[in-house]
């Protein structure tokens, strides 16, 4: 699985004008799943994330966790993390994985997150997102499965 993770000072996702899901200080995660990737990848995702020590502490440093800066994460699901464009002009989602299998494994990360104790909120898993968002640093970082993070 692949994630773009930013710090954020707040972050929320509207669909079709409406709020789904919102975040005070945290973590906003886009999430997308590849051909190939199980529950294991998804969890472990979870874990990784929830670990990342990007928040300051009391000096400055990125030390702290998301949990212990009070932090809460808002997971969008987005399967263009996938896309390849080493060729041509048009991106190819040929390594993306199948939306019913990629909606359980978002899920299974979703579910994961909220088992460490911390507050997840989402976004509509294939709908069309407006996502807004104050990067907070900015802080970015890109995870991804296969690579052992």
């Amino acid at each position: 699985m692949r994630a773009v993770v930013q710090r954020v000072a707040h972050a929320r996702v509207e669909v079709d004008g409406a709020v789904v899901g919102a975040i005070e200080r945290g973590l906003l995660v886009l999430v997308g799943a590849a051909k190939g990737d199980a529950a294991a990848d998804a969890e472990e995702l979870a874990r990784k994330v929830a670990g990342l020590r990007i928040f300051p502490d009391a000096d400055g440093k990125m030390n702290l966790d998301v949990a212990q800066a009070g932090g809460s994460v808002l997971a969008i699901s987005q399967f263009t993390l996938l896309g390849d464009c080493r060729k041509g002009r048009r991106p190819s989602f040929q390594d993306a994985e199948q939306p019913a299998a990629a909606r359980e494994l978002v899920e299974i990360y979703v579910r994961a997150t909220r088992a460490l104790g911390l507050r997840c909120e989402t976004g509509r898993f294939a709908a069309d997102m407006k996502v807004h968002l104050l990067n907070d640093g900015p802080v970015t970082l890109l995870l991804d499965s296969r690579r052992a993070f």
